[in-house]
């Protein structure tokens, strides 16, 4: 299983990468291999502020429906456009070209409770 050790995680099975004052947000290469193949991606929280824990969009598998949860707390700067006419990207890549939202980190310390790639393994046995 892919975990990049530059990636915070978290139990829900959401990444994060830090980026100065700005957080990419995607699902875990174990997310995605347990949704199956995923045909829609549906974030409609552009532009609005979303708390640590919140649902910020679902994601569609052929056999599921999952929430996704916000890793921390802050405004959706932008959805992965991408994904809407190519939604496999996020079972491809989900680290790169299948990351889905960017969000503004308005609390740095919500960070601190987030996991390590070496605890977020432990947690799915990788």
């Amino acid at each position: 299983m892919n975990l990049p050790a530059t990636l915070q995680y978290t139990k829900e099975h959401e990444w994060v990468r830090v980026e100065g004052d700005v957080a990419y947000v995607g699902i875990t290469d174990h997310a995605q291999r347990e949704l199956g193949d995923i045909v829609y991606v549906d974030i409609d929280t552009l532009d609005k502020d979303v708390a640590q824990n919140d649902v910020f969009g679902t994601v569609e598998a052929v056999k599921t429906v999952s929430d996704l949860f916000s890793p921390i707390s802050g405004t959706v700067l932008e959805i992965n456009d991408k994904l809407d006419s190519s939604p496999e990207l996020v079972n491809s890549d989900p680290y790169g070209d299948g990351w889905m939202v960017k969000i503004s980190i308005s609390n740095p310390a919500e960070l601190e409770a987030l996991l390590s790639a070496e605890a977020y393994g432990e947690l799915v046995g990788a």
